[in-house]
């Protein structure tokens, strides 16, 4: 459920801030060793960003499907394009089946979707430098 909200800079810095420091640690382990913890790692980057731009906004997803919808919202909004959505709907769902389920994520996944995932972690970066500048 999107809720509107007062637009929260801080709070928006602060997500911008922890994503970078998880994206600094996750480049110094193996991530083809812990391809499980990687797409977490990685999904937790992307949805930190992705929330910060919303706060920056002042909207909030709130919910059973927030993160489903921060998705959907973002990639509209920020015109991310509809193979971008379809890959992040797939990689929650990936995270949520890992940490849920039991799930466990092949090394291939990783060494197949690195260069894609961080195109898209660089884009959401820039968007959120951009706004907070």
């Amino acid at each position: 459920m999107k809720v509107i909200i007062k637009p929260d800079m801080a709070k928006a810095k602060s997500l911008g801030e922890t994503s970078i420091i998880t994206l600094s640690r996750l480049k110094e382990t193996d991530m083809e060793k812990y391809p499980s913890n990687t797409l977490k790692d990685y999904y937790d980057i992307i949805k930190g960003l992705l929330e910060a731009l919303l706060y920056m906004e002042g909207v909030k997803m709130m919910g059973e499907s927030s993160h489903y919808e921060t998705i959907e919202y973002a990639c509209e909004r920020y015109k991310m394009g509809e193979s971008t959505r379809v890959f992040l709907q797939e990689m929650r769902d990936y995270r949520n089946r890992f940490s849920y389920e039991g799930f466990s994520v092949q090394g291939s996944y990783i060494r197949l979707n690195r260069k894609k995932i961080d195109e898209i972690v660089q884009k959401l970066i820039g968007l959120v430098d951009e706004k907070i500048s």
